[in-house]
């Protein structure tokens, strides 16, 4: 059985004898991560997943970014609904069996059929939210409104150096190598896993000029009152994702 880190790392290969259910583009990722109480974060988890560490913290993450070219499998992207911009809260965990992925709090996006379909097709917590974008001065500025919230977020960043792949005992590797997500039907009470297959992320230093942890209140969490303990992005990287399995719970993990 694999460890879960070498279990990340085995993640990275390609799904052989699966197909694709999805094909999407992501750029200008900003990531932004907080370590948070491993103890806390607990209690905001489904039965059958557990709090991943890296040297004892845990992490939340901030991660907005632009979807490009999305569409299902066979057919072609359409120029006005597959492309929107979406702004995630994560955490990262493993499951009863120690399979390292990641798991959203929730996914903000401007494109009110992609919202629909993911929360019908792939169980995730996906919202409505009002979002804007320009580029200036070789910078990106960045804003995004939940319906029915009242904070705006609003991030300006500046790509810096492409920075080396990180090694896979890192920081980085611990919060960016991750090929699994796990999601959760509220209905049927059914925990999911499902494959999400890229090539590494090439890193880049980012100069963070302003941010916001308005998502994290979007969703009922207090302020994150400090700056990212870990910031960095990534300009682009092509995805596919796999249809969801659903995940057997046979027994609580001793930690």
């Amino acid at each position: 059985m694999f460890s879960t880190s070498q279990a990340r790392q085995a993640f990275k290969t390609y799904p052989l004898g699966e197909s694709p259910v999805m094909f999407q583009r992501w750029e200008n990722l900003l990531f932004l991560h907080w370590k948070i109480s491993p103890k806390w974060l607990q209690t905001t988890l489904p039965t059958g997943l557990f709090v991943d560490q890296f040297a004892g913290n845990a992490y939340i993450g901030i991660v907005p970014f632009f979807m490009q070219a999305v569409r299902p499998a066979y057919l072609p992207s359409l120029p006005h609904l597959s492309y929107f911009q979406e702004v995630n809260v994560r955490t990262y965990v493993i499951d009863q069996n120690g399979i390292p992925g990641v798991w959203f709090y929730s996914l903000d996006a401007n494109r009110r059929i992609a919202v629909l379909i993911a929360q019908k097709i792939f169980a995730l917590s996906y919202y409505l939210a009002k979002m804007s974008a320009s580029y200036q001065d070789s910078g990106i500025q960045y804003s995004a409104l939940r319906v029915g919230s009242q904070e705006t977020a609003e991030y300006e960043y500046f790509p810096g150096e492409i920075l080396d792949p990180p090694n896979p005992e890192t920081l980085e590797s611990f919060l960016l190598d991750r090929y699994l997500l796990y999601s959760y039907n509220k209905h049927k009470s059914q925990l999911y896993s499902g494959r999400v297959w890229h090539l590494p992320y090439r890193l880049r230093q980012v100069r963070l000029a302003s941010f916001s942890d308005a998502p994290m209140k979007w969703n009922g969490f207090d302020s994150l009152e400090n700056n990212p303990d870990h910031v960095c992005m990534s300009a682009n990287v092509d995805v596919q994702i796999f249809k969801l399995k659903k995940l057997i719970i046979k027994q609580k993990l001793v930690t």
